[in-house]
């Protein structure tokens, strides 16, 4: 792979149709917005520059990006124009001309792949001045149509509105993917025209341009569905279908088993260990690694967690950010963790609320069992220590420590710490008055008369 390829992304666009205040860009698929996938791929073809066209009201997405350097389009005037605002990131201050290749690439393309980009290049070592990224597809429609020559080069692009019956049964399509060397790129561009109905640049114009200058235009033919562009909530769930099923695969693949495939949603950076099992109806947010041997029950949601071998989660199990279990721990039913660390061994089985807590070794946690972390302020933390057994319906008002081998009674409110060894009881003596319970039923039915 040459080291002398520069990118440019283009993520200007508002993207009208997604019906949302969120720059397109910034929609998220796989737990991550789309142009971080983008730059995902293309740090996987590691370009010597690379430039995102955004717009003049788009803080987030250069947020999104940074360290990654950006150009502003200030005014929406068509991919052409947009191009051309890189103009000064990939020449440098003195308008000197970079002379390696240009990629154009958009930010609402996710599923692209760094193999395809380079294949592009490729092309381009071999001869073509203008490469463009096309795809076949059954069902064209508004696509525009990629015509080629005797040679089987590319001849023009031909936009669907604009096209001959001829043209439009063309299933070789347009992508908006373009490869071409700098020397030639800014030149072409300074040559398009905008008399056209939209009164805009398109960057499609520059093969016309190319193909008079007597410049070599060829086609890279890429898979469709790696060239889906997200206009549309629509195109959104379609790209979100195909990315889950790359995952699934993967996993698969890995050593992972998937019982109900398709009921189980991954993020970009989840990480699964072998011989783990994955029951039905399973969500992992980012931030998720698990080890080996780890078995996931149904209905569980997951993440920010780090999960050790062979623990055991759920079913209807929630771990949040910040949760670290160790080997083979265990969580159950209708238990929520939060920035809660669980040693090896340790287990919360049923109905509990721990956050804000690290628990040591062979803890047992009882059911209803609840960290009260947050004074209405601040947030404190609960620690546990190793071989502690804290009965059912606790309460553990943070800040507040149990030390080793303690044991807590059940139903006890814990508001001072519990040393090690100790037994710790928390609530008021029960008082039972007979017959009162009879008195006082008939009281309350008389009042309500």
């Amino acid at each position: 792979m040459s080291n002398n390829t520069a990118v440019i992304v283009l993520a200007a666009g508002l993207g009208t149709r997604m019906k949302s205040a969120r720059p397109k860009v910034m929609h998220t698929l796989g737990g991550r917005p789309l142009i971080n996938h983008v730059m995902s791929i293309i740090d996987d073809f590691n370009p010597v520059r690379t430039v995102v066209v955004v717009g003049a009201e788009m803080p987030d997405v250069a947020k999104a990006i940074a360290p990654v350097q950006t150009a502003v389009q200030m005014d929406r005037l068509g991919t052409g124009n947009a191009a051309m605002a890189a103009r000064k990131e990939i020449e440098g201050d003195n308008g000197d001309r970079f002379d390696g290749l240009v990629l154009i690439v958009f930010g609402d393309t996710p599923l692209l792949s760094a193999a395809t980009l380079e294949r592009m290049q490729n092309s381009s070592d071999g001869g073509a001045s203008l490469v463009v990224l096309g795809f076949r597809t059954p069902q064209p429609d508004a696509y525009g149509r990629l015509v080629v020559d005797a040679d089987g080069g590319l001849d023009r692009i031909v936009e669907a509105k604009d096209a001959t019956p001829q043209e439009l049964a063309i299933d070789l399509c347009n992508s908006g993917v373009m490869a071409v060397p700098g020397k030639h790129l800014f030149a072409l561009l300074d040559k398009i025209g905008n008399d056209n109905a939209k009164g805009e640049y398109y960057l499609t114009d520059i093969v016309a341009l190319a193909r008079e200058a007597g410049l070599k235009c060829e086609i890279v033919e890429g898979d469709e569905s790696e060239l889906l562009g997200i206009n549309t909530r629509a195109d959104l769930a379609q790209a979100e279908a195909i990315i889950q099923d790359r995952w699934r695969e993967k996993a698969l693949l890995d050593g992972v088993t998937l019982i109900d495939p398709e009921t189980v949603w991954f993020s970009f950076d989840t990480k699964i260990g072998s011989d783990t099992v994955i029951e039905p109806n399973v969500f992992f947010g980012p931030g998720v690694t698990i080890g080996d041997g780890v078995r996931i029950k149904s209905f569980s949601h997951i993440e920010g967690a780090e999960i050790g071998d062979s623990a055991e989660i759920g079913p209807f199990a929630r771990l949040r950010p910040g949760t670290v279990l160790g080997q083979k721990s265990r969580i159950g039913n209708f238990v929520e963790t939060k920035n809660a660390t669980l040693g090896d061994g340790a287990k919360a089985g049923h109905l509990s609320y721990l956050g804000d807590a690290t628990i040591g070794e062979q803890t047992n946690i009882g059911a209803g069992t609840i960290t009260c972390n947050y004074d209405g302020v601040a947030k404190h933390m609960t620690v546990i220590g190793s071989d502690v057994f804290i009965g059912s319906s606790t309460i553990l008002v943070a800040p507040v420590s149990v030390g080793d081998g303690a044991f807590v009674a059940a139903a006890s409110a814990i508001t001072q710490n519990v040393d090690p060894g100790s037994l710790a009881i928390g609530r008021a003596r029960q008082v039972t008055k007979p017959e009162r319970g009879h008195q006082l039923k008939e009281k309350l039915r008389q009042n309500k008369a």
